[in-house]
């Protein structure tokens, strides 16, 4: 019988004679009739893996089963992998559970790490993480690798075991020694962001580069954002990151084939082309992917590779916003805020609004705080505004610190403080925000929460000005006009008036009118009576009555001046 056997071995392995699985199979069968565990076993396997003869699963668990019952951990093993997935007899996890036992018992560590599994996911057996780590670490001590690399697991979550990142790091490094793929990314991103390990940007991409070059694909786009970014000494290679990404994205790596998308929309490491962008990221999106969703809406929003269409938009922000996308969830607020592929509907706005916003995402902190500052979608509360705009404002949200500022400017829904508004308006200011830098060079020319400084309102009058702020333009002119922290030029003056009032200012069109009026710039009656006759349309009473001056020709008295 054992003769039998090793005949067996020898034709299927090749040893003393020409390799011959068939002829190893018929060997095997005569060995295993008699009772032959091992020969039981390898004919299981040959059945299951479909050596030396066509694949039958029902075959292969007879003789596993054979096997198992006289005690062969390695076919109680596969038994319960048979048990397990419905392999050549009736699906049954519990009866899987069983086996692995059996075989968990006898040390293999194949069973043992199964085991632990079932354990840990509450599969044919209550999930019980404890119970989970003790048989990875029966495996782990027994060196099997991927009983390894899920032992560092345990500890890097704290499954069963108490959270401990130095051990999960430990035993993820251990696993990935042996070349286990999983283990190597694993270790990579510990590396990466310092987890268990000191942070070293080589050693994570020593690591994604073993571990891509053996088909992780997670680690191929892992080494695809290193070459994009330019980290752990990789010179930044747009094109290389390409490369891998399209590794990732052959398996349908979601995340990759959304990267691939941005590639195309910017042109990186490749021609940019809207059309191929929006085609990735419609592979991605329809996976799920909620960034990819997100980016599918706006190709529909904006019209970039597809034709425009706001419903389709809204209808990818939704899927994306189902599915946790903050950035979605705030741009759906936005469809049925301004009517937008949605019909409008600023409550659900709110609604939606308030999703992202407690996630943190400070567009739609700001957006939320808006809403309650105007009352709409939701009842008005000025301190809640307040409150909203302040957590945006923390993010460093431009727009939400200038609003802010405003709040303390006038005691908005917090105490009044001037102080504190400078600050929130310095901070958007800094931002290049216009409106910040208008109000900030307003604080420094009138002294309100800082000291007065003309130069230093100027300096931020111009800042707006240049960006078309028509008031701070306005103010840039009279402060010229003036001498005001700057010196008295009547030429600027009139130039940045006359930017303002070209916009559309009725009190920059009114000065104009004032400087025409008193040949400022030597204009003449005429001019001045078109300016102040554009602020009178207006509505400003000042250029009224200015109107009425000039027409009636009374001239040499009642002179105003320039606001």
């Amino acid at each position: 019988m054992h003769a039998q056997y090793w005949t067996g071995k020898c034709y299927f392995r090749g040893w003393g004679v020409e390799r011959n699985r068939e002829e190893a199979i018929k060997w095997y069968r005569k060995a295993a009739n008699q009772g032959d565990v091992k020969a039981q076993d390898c004919l299981g396997l040959c059945y299951y893996s479909g050596l030396g003869t066509e694949k039958n699963k029902t075959e292969a668990a007879k003789w596993y089963r054979k096997a198992a019952e006289q005690g062969n951990a390695n076919a109680q093993f596969w038994m319960g992998v048979c048990c397990s997935e419905g392999d050549g007899v009736e699906e049954n996890k519990a009866e899987a559970v069983w086996w692995y036992r059996k075989a968990a018992d006898q040390g293999n560590v194949d069973a043992q790490n199964e085991l632990a599994n079932c354990y840990r996911f509450g599969t044919g057996v209550k999930k019980d993480e404890a119970e989970a780590a003790k048989w990875y670490r029966k495996a782990a001590e027994h060196g099997f690798a991927p009983a390894q690399r899920n032992l560092g697991n345990c500890y890097k979550y704290g499954d069963g075991v108490e959270k401990d990142l130095v051990k999960a790091a430990e035993w993820t490094q251990k696993a990935a020694e042996q070349g286990d793929k999983t283990a190597q990314n694993n270790i990579g991103c510990c590396y990466e962001h310092g987890e268990g390990v000191e942070k070293d940007l080589i050693k994570a991409t020593e690591w994604y580069r073993k571990a891509a070059e053996q088909g992780s694909i997670i680690a191929q786009y892992n080494l695809g954002v290193f070459y994009e970014q330019g980290k752990g000494r990789i010179t930044k290679n747009p094109e290389k990151a390409l490369e891998w990404y399209r590794k990732a994205a052959e398996f349908d790596y979601s995340p990759a084939q959304n990267k691939i998308g941005d590639c195309y929309k910017y042109g990186k490491g490749t021609i940019r082309n809207l059309v191929d962008a929006a085609k990735w990221y419609r592979k991605a999106a329809e996976q799920g992917n909620k960034t990819a969703q997100f980016n599918l809406g706006n190709c529909y929003y904006f019209g970039h590779g597809v034709e425009k269409d706001l419903t389709k938009a809204a209808e990818w922000y939704w899927h994306a916003a189902l599915n946790g996308s903050k950035e979605a969830q705030n741009a759906f607020g936005d469809c049925y805020y301004y009517g937008e592929g949605e019909e409008k509907n600023p409550a659900q706005a709110v609604q939606w609004y308030r999703k992202a916003a407690e996630q943190g995402y400070a567009p739609a902190q700001y957006n939320l705080g808006y809403c309650y500052y105007i009352g709409e979608g939701i009842a008005k509360s000025v301190s809640l505004a307040a409150d909203w705009f302040k957590k945006a404002a923390e993010q460093g949200h431009a727009e939400a610190q200038t609003v802010l500022g405003a709040c303390y400017y006038d005691g908005a829904g917090v105490t009044k403080c001037r102080t504190n508004a400078v600050w929130w308006y310095q901070k958007a200011a800094e931002q290049g925000h216009a409106e910040a830098q208008y109000a900030l060079g307003d604080c420094y020319r009138t002294g309100e929460g800082v000291t007065k400084n003309g130069a230093e309102a100027v300096k931020w009058y111009r800042k707006a000005a240049e960006q078309g702020h028509v008031e701070a333009q306005n103010m840039l002119g009279i402060c010229y006009h003036n001498g005001d922290g700057v010196a008295q030029d009547n030429q600027e003056a009139v130039k940045w008036c006359g930017k303002a009032a070209e916009n559309g200012l009725a009190l920059a069109q009114y000065n104009m009118g004032f400087f025409c009026e008193h040949g400022v710039g030597g204009a003449n009656e005429v001019d001045a009576l078109k300016w102040y006759r554009k602020a009178a349309e207006q509505g400003n009473e000042d250029a009224k009555k200015a109107v009425k001056r000039l027409e009636n020709n009374i001239s040499g008295s009642g002179m105003g001046s320039a606001a």
